[in-house]
């Protein structure tokens, strides 16, 4: 039996309304922080937001701490923001993952390639 929209009972659809990206610029620096469910009806909006980012700061810092949801699409996000910043020598580091999001990082290695340095990481 299908619920609302076709989907299977308890299954509820994840829309752009439940997803925010806020951006905040210090010192050379631009911090883009991440709330709620970041899925495929968020990819154009997180993309845009990114890449608008990289291009005003060499450094950008994405803030996972509010973020409850991570799927392919906003990793797709993470990764074309992270290979334009390399294109003008700057960074895009994830700080702050937590719980399933710091999982899904985990799993496909992006922990490891988006994340700042010690010396990065003091300072945000």
């Amino acid at each position: 039996m299908a619920g609302a929209g076709g989907r299977p009972p308890g299954r509820a659809r994840r829309s752009m309304a439940n997803f925010e990206a806020r951006t905040t610029a210090v010192g050379g620096r631009i911090t883009v922080s991440l709330a709620g469910e970041c899925d495929l009806s968020a990819r154009e909006h997180l993309t845009a937001v990114l890449l608008d980012a990289v291009h005003r700061a060499q450094a950008v810092f994405v803030d996972l701490a509010q973020l409850t949801f991570l799927d392919s699409s906003g990793l797709h996000s993470l990764v074309t923001a992270h290979h334009a910043a390399k294109q003008t020598g700057g960074h895009v580091y994830v700080i702050n993952a937590a719980g399933p999001v710091a999982s899904v990082l985990e799993i496909t290695g992006l922990d490891t390639l988006l994340r700042a340095p010690a010396e990065e990481r003091r300072h945000v």
